[in-house]
């Protein structure tokens, strides 16, 4: 085996050794420029849109909120409306934008509450009004590609009229 054989073995091995220890190092990298604090979304207006059928749409108006120093660009929105529990309504929506940093923005997104779902709230209806509160959960996401994607989420309780 001559001088260069040898020098090209050894720095084979020694990349092959390095490679994964880069990698992880990048990764860990790349996974602390990724951290944000999440978003803020409130609902902040509800208005009627004619549906199909059995359904009832109605079209929701979130403010989001970015508290980073980075802004959020998306090329779409998707929510889900879960109360009691149960699944209730989800809307999608092909809206672009920019949510700036440490700014605010308001989405429109329709949402579909299907004739099943609303019949399955208006019979474990009973046991939610003697609570006097229903609880919720708004979950949904901004699209923004491979890696820009951000969700969000807003949880409470809605208080019933006596």
């Amino acid at each position: 085996m001559n001088a260069a054989n040898a020098r090209r073995q050894f720095l084979h091995r020694t990349l092959t050794a390095a490679a994964p220890a880069a990698a992880l190092m990048l990764l860990g990298g790349c996974a602390a420029l990724g951290q944000r604090e999440a978003l803020r979304v409130n609902v902040v207006g509800v208005e009627p849109l004619s549906g199909e059928g059995l359904e009832l749409r109605l079209l929701v108006k979130l403010r989001v909120q970015n508290p980073n120093e980075t802004p959020v660009e998306f090329d779409g929105a998707a929510i889900e409306l879960e109360l009691n529990g149960k699944n209730f309504a989800s809307g999608v929506s092909d809206q672009k934008g920019t949510v700036p940093r440490f700014g605010e923005s308001i989405l429109q997104i329709p949402l579909t509450i299907s004739a099943f779902a609303a019949l399955r709230q208006a019979v474990s209806f009973g046991s939610v009004a003697e609570q006097g509160e229903l609880p919720y959960v708004l979950t949904g996401k901004l699209a923004g590609g491979m890696f820009g994607t951000v969700r969000f989420s807003d949880k409470g309780l809605l208080k019933l009229p006596k």
